[in-house]
């Protein structure tokens, strides 16, 4: 299958070219919202890679007390845990973004089924996201659907936007087996969705997956052959 017509790549020549052109494109897609329907909501992911352009996302124009912000997927950690998106996101975008709204996928004190069914109470009951920022591993994992995990299939069938997975076994996973991690049905309903890959060795592991047309090997592959909006893959070396 040719899934060319599913995305559009843009390379950028430098990281700071990369980070401020994101940020731009989140900010419209922001605005776009606040002007149509009096707020925007959108979903972010963790890890280190885009942390910058939350940074810079945060130092633009947008009416931040407008904005209500979630995760794509959350480690089982404390939100206050360092190694959690929640702690990544609220240093790097929320301190900065001055009321802006975070709801949170870990409930401190409830036990890990509650969590997703809150969760998912709280998507379905919210504004449809304008946005959806991912990232992927260099096993093809994205939000937290892992090849290999004995979850994926159920994940990946799922009917609502959120559903718990247990990675043991999966080395993406690291120390962190447990997660909540949005579903393709979840991510269908992000009406526009950004890839975010930095260096050479993303960018091959984005050529397999393409090339193998397999979800369940390349997860990252069901962010790009949903119906909807074109997948928009930003990357640089």
């Amino acid at each position: 299958m040719d899934l060319s017509d599913r995305y559009t790549l843009v390379r950028h020549g430098d990281a700071d070219g990369w980070i401020e052109a994101i940020a731009a494109e989140m900010a419209q897609i922001l605005n776009h919202d606040i002007t149509t329907y009096g707020r925007a909501r959108m979903l972010l992911s963790g890890g280190t890679t885009p942390a910058p352009v939350y940074q810079a996302l945060a130092e633009l124009e947008v009416q931040w007390d407008r904005v209500e912000v979630s995760l794509v997927d959350e480690r089982w950690l404390s939100p206050q845990d360092r190694d959690s998106n929640a702690r990544l996101v609220r240093e790097s975008f929320l301190s900065r973004a001055e009321g802006a709204h975070f709801d949170p996928l870990v409930r401190v004190g409830k036990p890990l089924p509650e969590c997703v069914y809150t969760a998912n109470l709280q998507a379905q009951h919210s504004q449809a996201p304008c946005l959806g920022v991912l990232g992927m591993g260099n096993d093809g994992h994205t939000a937290s659907l892992f090849p290999g995990s004995k979850d994926l299939a159920r994940a990946l069938e799922s009917t609502l936007p959120y559903a718990a997975l247990d990675a043991t076994g999966c080395p993406g996973a690291n120390q962190w087996p447990l997660r909540i991690t949005l579903t393709p049905h979840g991510l269908r309903q992000c009406r526009q969705r950004l890839l975010l890959l930095r260096g050479k060795q993303k960018l091959e592991v984005l050529k397999q997956a393409l090339e193998s047309n397999n979800a369940q090997l390349y997860p990252i592959l069901n962010a790009i052959n949903i119906e909807g909006a074109k997948l928009r893959i930003h990357w640089c070396d």
